[in-house]
């Protein structure tokens, strides 16, 4: 059966899911408020027009080159220097880089939520440019106060930071794993498991539901191309950004 598509070629159910993550960006998650993840999201898009963010890339290393983010103003600094290095040179990121952001006072469930923000701002961006649409103007903001929920199952193991497996979870915390996977790329951000939900429920429509690979055939979803093309370009993109999961 296949999907039906808007009038631009826009499957329906990624055209959905596309605006409940723009709504979601725009209201308080766990450890920002609405307003802050907007200025995120915003600071995300400035990254792109920072030269120190060019001069490091084109540096043999990061540490070469010196000086100050151009940014937006609205942001502390070390929040700023999270958002442009994640989204302009996120292959090169370190343990060591990572410990000196808390040093300077960036909670580890607070920089979770940020590279939640920024993949699904970078990814929404993406599917309009890929599109030819004009960037979508952020929307205003929604009241409310984050949660602060932190999962006390938590632990350290997998990677840089805490993370959560099937059986650290709580009753206060979302079946995240039931629903999306419980692979490593499922845990990462599983310190703030709401952002785990949100970012999966883009995913799975940008990419496929990875549950069901390969019993699944992708094109009675309405996909155009097959699994296969799916993974061909999957892994380009990757070698592009430095992904080297």
């Amino acid at each position: 059966m296949t999907e039906e598509r808007l009038p631009d070629g826009t499957r329906r159910g990624l055209a959905e899911v596309m605006e409940r993550a723009w709504q979601r960006l725009a209201r308080a998650g766990t450890w920002w408020s609405g307003a802050e993840r907007l200025a995120i999201a915003a600071e995300t898009r400035q990254a792109d027009r920072c030269g120190l963010c060019r001069a490091r890339k084109e540096a043999l290393s990061p540490n070469h080159a010196e000086g100050r983010h151009d940014s937006l103003g609205v942001l502390d600094d070390v929040v700023v220097e999270a958002i442009h290095r994640i989204r302009t040179d996120a292959g090169r990121l370190s343990s060591g880089w990572l410990k000196g952001l808390m040093e300077q006072g960036l909670e580890d469930a607070r920089y979770v939520e940020l590279v939640g923000v920024v993949s699904t701002l970078s990814a929404l961006d993406a599917v309009d440019l890929a599109m030819g649409r004009p960037e979508r103007a952020l929307l205003e903001p929604v009241e409310g106060v984050p949660t602060r929920h932190r999962p006390v199952g938590a632990k350290m193991g997998l990677g840089w930071l805490p993370t959560l497996s099937p059986d650290d979870l709580t009753p206060q915390e979302p079946e995240l794993f039931a629903t999306y996977g419980d692979g490593n790329i499922q845990k990462a951000m599983s310190l703030v498991p709401e952002e785990v939900m949100g970012f999966f429920d883009l995913d799975t429509e940008l990419y496929f539901f990875e549950r069901e690979f390969p019993h699944r055939k992708v094109q009675e979803a309405g996909r155009a191309i097959t699994p296969m093309q799916i993974e061909m370009i999957a892994a380009r993109a990757a070698s592009l950004n430095g992904c080297h999961y």
